[in-house]
């Protein structure tokens, strides 16, 4: 009955640390809004990662072995709204401020994690690789949200903060497509791993 803290503090901060779609958005938002303007939808991507944790931890697995071909189902079409989203980012140009446009909130953040096939290997793994065997499911579903939350905080922003410096470095220059369409790749290249890789 016990949690492998620091290997999942390592996993945790590796997979957030990372290259992925949640990354890439907050990197393109931070990039065409600025790091200030961003920071609601970061504090949502962060958030958003607990809908999956907790109903993860508490039986939604035990669902997915029952109903295979939903679950599979459900992770193809998750997969095909975040190459649509890279597709945008690929055709986005910084100028941050110029237009109309309001910079994604709080709430379109939330959603980022429940359609990221990242997020859900990252939060399946942490359970089978780090928990032990009766282990109660209240502690270890606590410690996965509080660890994996505490990486977030710290990772997301800089993340956004990247986006923000990147854009001001590149923004309107002959580099700047380059740019999006690397980020977008980067985006779809994530997806593909998760979904060919984690079988």
């Amino acid at each position: 009955m016990s949690i492998a803290l620091g290997p999942l503090v390592i996993f945790a901060a590796s997979q957030i640390g990372t290259p992925g779609p949640a990354n890439m958005a907050l990197m393109a938002t931070g990039a065409r809004y600025g790091f200030r303007a961003a920071l609601p939808f970061v504090a949502g991507v962060a958030l958003g990662k607990q809908l999956i944790i907790w109903p993860v931890g508490f039986g939604l697995m035990q669902l997915a072995d029952s109903m295979p071909v939903l679950f599979q189902s459900l992770k193809y079409i998750s997969a095909a709204y975040i190459i649509w989203l890279a597709w945008k980012v690929a055709n986005l140009r910084l100028g941050q401020g110029s237009g109309s446009n309001q910079p994604p909130g709080f709430a379109a953040g939330l959603i980022v994690h429940p359609l990221n096939p990242k997020a859900w290997a990252m939060i399946v793994g942490g359970f089978t690789a780090f928990v032990g065997v009766g282990t109660p499911t209240l502690t270890a579903t606590a410690t996965i949200a509080a660890v994996l939350l505490l990486c977030q905080i710290i990772l997301h922003p800089i993340w956004t903060l990247a986006g923000d410096r990147i854009a001001k470095t590149v923004g309107g220059t002959s580099a700047e497509p380059y740019l999006m369409w690397t980020l977008a790749g980067l985006t779809v290249a994530s997806v593909l791993f998760v979904l060919f890789a984690g079988g």
